[in-house]
């Protein structure tokens, strides 16, 4: 797992290389771009309760076979082992954003999830629609402008929203 800044150099390194201009270029943007990183990941670090919470209650409401007798949350075991797992989901995207690389997602969090939850029973779409409620709900408030680092986040939530996507698909 590396940062964005050791795998610049680690690759240029590895090829026995300087660092090329466009490669100085994307670190300094993200550098520059450093405070409305940390502002969005804060914004949903803050929340992640009622993030994690609201999606589940959602999620439950169009699907709630989950939560009747025989489902896959039924009773508080499962529906506490359902919440725990989105909040750690939500935990790790709000880590890939703060290092700006899906290396940490994937390594610590998405790699054999989905296999897992297989073996488990879970059924995979479910939780695909849990996260996607997540992201919504993340986007939407890290990208509420009010007391945060004025600018355009457009790309910071296109890849926030693509951190989303990928855990989605990962157990979908």
């Amino acid at each position: 797992m590396f940062d964005a800044f050791t795998k610049v150099v680690s690759q240029a390194d590895a090829r026995g290389e300087y660092l090329a201009g466009g490669q100085l270029d994307a670190l300094s943007s993200m550098v520059a771009e450093g405070n409305k990183r940390i502002d969005a990941v804060n914004r949903i670090t803050g929340s992640a309760s009622t993030i994690v919470a609201n999606a589940a209650r959602a999620l439950f409401a169009e699907q709630a076979q989950l939560i009747a007798p025989g489902g896959n949350a039924y009773t508080s075991r499962r529906m506490a082992a359902c919440l725990r797992d989105m909040e750690i989901i939500l935990r790790y995207v709000t880590y890939a954003t703060f290092a700006g690389d899906a290396s940490v997602l994937d390594d610590r969090c998405l790699n054999g999830l989905r296999e897992t939850y297989q073996a488990l029973g879970v059924p995979g779409a479910s939780v695909a629609a849990g996260v996607q409620k997540m992201k919504e709900a993340a986007i939407a408030l890290a990208n509420d402008p009010n007391g945060i680092t004025r600018g355009d986040c457009s790309s910071l939530m296109s890849e926030i929203g693509g951190y989303f996507d990928r855990a989605a698909a990962a157990v979908g």
